[in-house]
């Protein structure tokens, strides 16, 4: 009887883990294509806004072009510098041994 209690007790909080883990990897999905998407808003706000939570991913080849791509369309100096700061971090950290600079945003 106990064992048994035991076992459904055990399962219960891998069920609840595991739904916890698929709930938090659709909400930083969304979060990631949101953010993605208001790199190339209309609102200056957004750009930036967008631009320092990209900024603060790990670096991946993907991103870097956005980045580019994002330098080559944005009118405004300022939030051109800022993304061509964080492409060149990102680089450093794709070309570095570790290809990674843990613990260090951009």
């Amino acid at each position: 009887m106990r064992r048994g209690r035991i076992l459904k007790i055990v399962g219960l909080i891998a069920l609840t883990a595991g739904a916890v883990v698929g709930v938090s990897t659709l909400v930083v999905r969304d979060q990631i294509t949101r953010h993605r998407r208001d790199l190339f808003s209309s609102r200056a706000r957004q750009r930036l806004a967008a631009l320092g939570y990209l900024g603060g991913l790990k670096a991946t080849v993907e991103l870097v072009q956005l980045l580019r791509d994002f330098v080559a369309w944005e009118p405004r100096t300022m939030l051109r510098r800022r993304a061509l700061q964080i492409i060149d971090r990102m680089e450093q950290d794709l070309h570095s041994p570790a290809g990674s600079r843990a613990g260090i945003a951009g």
